[in-house]
């Protein structure tokens, strides 16, 4: 068995291959991070074993640092380790208690990490899948907070333009109240609209649950409203309308892609479970993986961010709702689910 250990940098990797009876074939070398460096190491790979099967590939989990490297390798189909930066480190003080830590030592390190098999779990495509799934998950958080500010800004520069809109619809946050206030501003602007123009927006948006009724509404109560007609904050109100609707349609531009991966790549008996979506399901997936490293649910619970409160203390013994230790996205969504029950 062929290893290689390679330690993960920005600009370069930091590499040392060896076989499984530890003699050394290739000493600590450096190769740049590009597609040039990639195919140097691979020569090297091959030079010294033309099965892919019986090489083994370990890396130091740098973050964004060894995607590239770490899809170069799996394309060229070499079984690849993703190794915790601290396994390396106390695994390195095992061997000696020197304070030597360099970049080709920890190349070194890794490899005799694979020589001696210990317990690694080798990276598959569908952890590769998993690491898009999370990006696609989190990055859709982000998308929805962002969008969820924005919509705290339109109820405030409602509350200013035509606050008595608001009690007038279930939601300020719905297509036909945007297109109202997209092309009627303010009271003012609303109050002076005319009622064909206004019946005809209001029914097309809404395909026809709101018509004539609800645009008489809507002006007679423009007519008597208290709000100001402030035309930069009339601005602020259209603008921020406008990316509401942009990242509405780049959140659904990744949920129809996060479904195509959970259908196509990632096939999870989780969606039988009563209660859990789409949406949800897939961040759980995402940022749990491979469930099978958790022996019980409670490390599943602990590695989310929640934990079982119990206080025990003389005759008294209690067990307490879940506490957050975590602002992890996975912590929120488990206890979504939770409040589901």
């Amino acid at each position: 068995m062929i290893c290689v250990g390679i330690d993960v940098a920005k600009d370069k990797h930091d590499c040392f291959i060896s076989n499984s009876d530890g003699v050394v074939l290739f000493d600590a070398f450096t190769i740049p991070n590009s597609r040039e460096g990639f195919e140097t190491l691979f020569r090297k790979i091959e030079s010294v074993s033309d099965d892919p099967s019986k090489v083994k590939v370990g890396l130091e989990a740098t973050k964004h640092y060894s995607y590239n490297l770490l899809g170069f390798l799996l394309d060229k189909g070499l079984t690849t380790f993703i190794i915790n930066p601290l396994h390396t480190n106390l695994y390195r003080k095992s061997l000696s208690l020197r304070q030597t830590k360099t970049d080709k030592a920890d190349a070194h390190t890794i490899t005799s990490m694979l020589m001696s098999d210990v317990n690694l779990k080798s990276y598959s495509d569908t952890s590769y899948h998993n690491e898009e799934l999370k990006s696609l998950t989190r990055y859709r958080f982000d998308k929805v907070k962002e969008r969820a500010k924005l919509k705290t800004s339109v109820s405030r520069l409602v509350n200013i333009l035509f606050p008595e809109l608001e009690k007038l619809v279930p939601t300020l946050h719905m297509a036909s109240v945007y297109a109202l206030l997209s092309e009627f501003l303010s009271a003012a602007e609303t109050a002076s609209a005319h009622l064909t123009r206004l019946t005809h927006l209001l029914e097309d948006v809404s395909k026809g649950r709101y018509g004539k009724d609800t645009a008489i509404l809507f002006r007679e109560a423009a007519k008597t409203s208290i709000g100001s007609h402030i035309p930069a904050k009339a601005l602020e109100l259209k603008h921020t309308i406008m990316f509401i609707h942009e990242l509405s349609a780049e959140i659904d531009e990744i949920e129809t892609e996060i479904r195509r991966i959970m259908d196509e790549d990632i096939h999870s008996p989780i969606f039988t479970i009563l209660g859990i979506s789409y949406r949800m399901g897939a961040m759980i997936i995402a940022e749990i993986g491979d469930f099978s490293r958790f022996d019980t649910p409670g490390k599943i619970l602990a590695y989310a961010g929640l934990s079982p409160s119990d206080y025990q203390s003389g005759e008294l013994d209690g067990s307490y709702a879940c506490s957050f230790t975590s602002g992890s996205i996975l912590a929120y969504k488990l206890a979504d689910f939770a409040a589901i029950d």
